[in-house]
């Protein structure tokens, strides 16, 4: 037996035990006749104590063999601690050693394997394997098993049927770029990784499942950010017989579920935003509403005073800043340079202050009399004290999309953004479509199958960017958590938004025939929606990056830097994929 007890079980309560503890060794310190081992393992971490008095010989041993990560099984018996350590479970006894066994020796590594690490991102990258015995980084894979487990348990209750569906399917045209796999058996055809099981899923509700979750790998080749990797797990769920509020209300009991569940949180009844309202209000598709700061649009006040930079703008928007009046010059430059990076695109920005006495101080006064300056307050219902950003553009849109940034960047300066306080929304009513330059057509904002609202129809002919979608996002702090829509089962209504979508019917019948063909034989009403899982536990674990809840992720460029891949092939490999791969010169 290697072990008794784990390194995060002994209490007081155990004193006089004998013991055997197995684990890491965390830490060494000797003080005169003694030395102090902290053992650790998954559970914890247990002080270990070689004494002189106890058992000299031994105390010399440890002291001249041992070091900081050597694997360590321990005997001994359990003792109260003199001095308590309050910080650790353990922290009231110690495990007097009596023999130890050293089962495994550890090379120096390259960082402390401590929660304060002095281990880079890349580092830690490298040697995940030892990035994942710190405790913090441990603690949220812990969560995201619990969480996990909840969701499992919840969607059962409801009578949710988990389904696993394949990995190597056919390549879609629509949303990001697949993965791509060779088939040998198959010369010059592929396989791609799904992106979702989204044609899969309804073929399941097709099938009389009524309903279905899985907890799936999903697979995108796109650009990367802190909350997206190439491949990610989604909570996928479907149900027939639906309407949009059915779903809103289930899994906004999911949501309740887990935060009470995992963090003791009682969450109110969620609000919903149209997207409309949410573009022009907070410049985004999902807004952080722990905080304030709506815009406002000022163009009846500001335009037509002389000052050409607001006369000849599409979009003039404003948002007050509570309390901020007092920044200082240096501090408004920084904000005008921060609106200015390329990132955000901005060519400058305006600032009012409201003075103690009601007066307005604006950067451009020479263009604004007191009594312009003064609307301008009252329109943006600001306070003595408060501070008035506002910023222009020709495009309406990415003028939002910058002022949307100044907007979290301004929550963040005055600390309206705390982890620990949750503020949750459905964003409803998207556009069905979207234009793409790239493309020169109208794509789906969503996907193909989404089902437009019944009142827009009509629409589908006449003006087919003004339909919006039966579909729904949900938004907390800011970050889309998840998101479905009802989806079409009427053949007809399909077949005219693959024609929309520019599709010809010879193209919908190759790419979706055997979703085309399941549907003639009833599909009932249905809809659906997947979170992303990683996602979840960041937002419950207060992390910034979906990374730190991943046991294995990838960086920024894509990369696995432990197992270093993406990599080439052997040219024998490729023979037998019949595929050919021309390396840059030198190669």
């Amino acid at each position: 037996m290697y072990r008794t007890n784990t390194c995060g079980a002994l209490r007081l309560s155990d004193a006089g035990q004998t013991v055997t503890l197995a684990g890491w060794i965390q830490r060494i310190r000797k003080m005169g006749g003694m030395t102090f081992v902290d053992l650790r393992d998954r559970y914890g971490i247990t002080q270990l104590v070689f004494s002189d008095d106890l058992d000299p010989e031994l105390c010399g041993k440890a002291n001249n063999e041992l070091g900081r990560e050597f694997v360590l099984q321990a005997t001994g018996r359990v003792a109260e601690r003199t001095s308590k350590n309050q910080n650790l479970p353990t922290g009231d006894i110690e495990v007097l050693v009596e023999r130890y066994t050293i089962l495994n020796r550890s090379e120096i590594p390259p960082f402390t394997i401590e929660e304060e690490t002095d281990g880079g991102d890349d580092l830690r990258m490298k040697y995940r394997y030892l990035d994942l015995r710190r405790e913090c980084v441990r603690k949220n894979l812990e969560l995201r098993h619990r969480m996990t487990m909840e969701v499992r348990r919840y969607l059962d209750a409801q009578g949710f049927l988990e389904v696993e569906t394949p990995m190597l399917i056919g390549s879609t045209p629509e949303g990001a770029r697949d993965f791509v796999v060779p088939s040998r058996m198959n010369p010059g055809q592929f396989y791609a990784l799904p992106q979702s099981p989204q044609t899969l899923k309804q073929l399941l509700m097709v099938s009389g499942f009524d309903r279905y979750f899985q907890i799936v790998k999903c697979f995108r080749d796109e650009d990367l950010r802190a909350d997206r990797q190439p491949e990610f797990t989604q909570i996928d769920c479907e149900m027939s017989f639906v309407e949009q509020d059915d779903i809103i209300r289930l899994f906004e009991g999911m949501a309740r579920h887990i935060f009470k569940t995992l963090r003791g949180i009682e969450l109110p009844e969620f609000r919903r935003m149209t997207w409309q309202d949410a573009m022009k209000y907070y410049g985004s598709d999902k807004p952080d509403t722990r905080f304030g700061m709506r815009f406002v649009e000022l163009a009846d006040v500001l335009k037509g005073q002389g000052f050409s930079v607001f006369d000849n703008a599409a979009y003039i928007g404003g948002i007050c800043a509570p309390g901020a009046a007092g920044y200082t010059r240096k501090q408004l430059d920084q904000l005008t340079e921060f609106v200015k990076r390329p990132q955000i695109g901005a060519k400058g920005m305006v600032y009012a202050r409201v003075e103690a006495d009601g007066q307005v101080k604006s950067s451009v006064d020479k263009f604004y009399p007191q009594e312009v300056l003064q609307q301008l307050k009252q329109a943006m219902n600001a306070q003595p004290g408060d501070l008035i950003l506002i910023l222009s553009g020709e495009d309406t849109a990415k003028t939002r999309k910058q002022l949307c940034e100044l907007r979290l960047e301004m929550g963040n300066q005055l600390g309206l953004r705390d982890k620990n306080t949750f503020s949750c929304l459905w964003v409803v009513d998207f556009p069905m479509f979207e234009w793409s330059e790239e493309e020169g057509r109208l794509m789906a904002m969503h996907h193909p199958f989404t089902h437009p609202k019944n009142e827009d129809i009509a629409l589908l002919d006449s003006n087919p960017a003004a339909v919006r979608a039966d579909a729904y996002d949900m938004v907390i702090n800011g970050v889309e958590v998840g998101g479905g829509s009802i989806r079409i089962h009427d053949p007809k209504l399909q077949a005219r938004m693959f024609e929309i979508l520019g599709f010809t019917p010879e193209k919908a019948q190759e790419q979706f025939g055997f979703l085309r063909n399941a549907f003639k034989y009833g599909a009932p009403p249905h809809g659906g929606l997947a979170y992303g899982r990683a996602r979840w536990v960041s937002l419950l674990a207060g992390l910034d990056s979906i990374r730190d809840c991943i046991a294995f992720p990838k960086n920024n460029s894509g990369r696995d830097v432990m197992l270093d891949a993406p990599a080439c092939l052997d040219p024998k490999q490729l023979d037998e994929l019949s595929l050919r791969v021309d390396l840059p010169q030198g190669e």
